[in-house]
């Protein structure tokens, strides 16, 4: 089993390569790009300073100023050798400058990270604590009126979006016409540093609860319902009859043996635990207008930051490659029957 391991972190490299390869030259490529957004601006910036009677006509650049754009946005040098220098650096830790923020790639993500790691632990205990007790019940209850009502609560909020659930849930508390219970947006008030100890931490929740739901919503169906059957696939096995035999409790035999035994598939996404530095959606962000990783990516895609896009890339695809090996490291070690070859 450990050569499996083996070689699967050595996948990691051209899996890697390969992502980051594809990404890179669909970049190369998306019309209207840093370098044809600054020659519009430059154009638009002297239209603006000229007179008004000049209609339909627009500045003209010189030649030796727009190879200058090129050799500054890296696009004087043919693709695979932009791709090279890009790798290379890479390999130093070196992401590049963004350029929005004209700072190093790294110092802009790295600034992000605590919004992220906050929301991403919340929504990761919560998403557990909620789903695992409730499918345990579904099952216990299995056909029965709250099983069935449950579920359709469970899948509705499973189809809608959770930018979409955010939006709705902004229009129906947070003013306006309806209620307003929770602020619109951000991650903290404006005055939080003025507010007294049981108001920061009050603060800090409104402006956590709505978030933190609309990341909640999609993995609520998945995961509930994960435990749910693998709880009645267990009750369905010999020994939980012969507990069942022996006098044992009912209590005692759905929470001493079949969701012991229940928990080894769902145990798996503990691995992906690791990728909880992006957790959350670009748009939920947007949203909300929390500025973490998510918003980050969605302005940089808009922006056409290019350096901090791939970054956001490099970090979410080790994250993931390394998860899912982590997720087949636990699934073997909760599960002694499991063995890779």
């Amino acid at each position: 089993m450990t050569s499996y391991f083996i070689r699967r972190f050595l996948l990691i490299i051209p899996t890697f390569l390969g992502i980051t390869l594809v990404t890179f030259l669909i970049l190369q490529f998306v019309p209207g790009g840093p370098l044809e957004m600054a020659i519009m601006q430059m154009r638009t910036g002297g239209q603006q300073g000229s007179e008004q009677g000049s209609k339909g006509t627009t500045q003209s650049i010189p030649q030796e100023a727009i190879e200058e754009l090129k050799k500054f946005y890296g696009f004087d040098k043919p693709i695979y050798e932009r791709y090279i220098i890009w790798v290379s650096n890479l390999a130093k830790f070196d992401l590049g400058n963004s350029y929005k923020y004209n700072e190093p790639v790294w110092d802009v993500i790295v600034s992000r990270f605590p919004v992220s790691i906050y929301f991403g632990l919340i929504g990761f205990f919560l998403t557990y604590l909620i789903c695992v007790p409730l499918g345990v019940y579904k099952a216990v209850k299995n056909g029965s009126t709250f099983d069935f009502i449950s579920s359709a609560l469970v899948f509705i909020g499973y189809s809608i979006p959770g930018f979409a659930f955010g939006a709705m849930m902004l229009v129906l508390f947070g003013g306006g016409s309806f209620w307003d219970v929770f602020p619109l947006g951000g991650f903290r008030s404006a005055d939080w540093e003025s507010l007294s100890s049981m108001g920061k931490v009050w603060d800090q929740v409104q402006h956590t609860f709505l978030p933190v739901l609309s990341y909640m919503i999609g993995s609520f169906a998945t995961l509930t319902i994960l435990t749910k059957n693998s709880v009645i696939e267990n009750l369905s096995q010999d020994y939980i009859r012969t507990a069942y035999s022996k006098g044992l409790s009912e209590r005692k035999v759905i929470f001493g043996h079949a969701l012991r035994n229940s928990l080894i598939p769902i145990s798996t996404g503990l691995g992906h635990a690791i990728s909880l530095v992006l957790a959350g959606s670009f748009l939920i962000e947007k949203v909300f207008n929390i500025n973490g990783m998510g918003l980050l990516g969605y302005e940089s895609i808009i922006e056409r930051d290019y350096p901090v896009v791939m970054g956001i890339l490099v970090i979410s695809t080790v994250l993931l490659l390394v998860g899912n090996i982590l997720s087949d490291i636990i699934y073997a070690i909760v599960d002694p029957r499991i063995r890779f070859n």
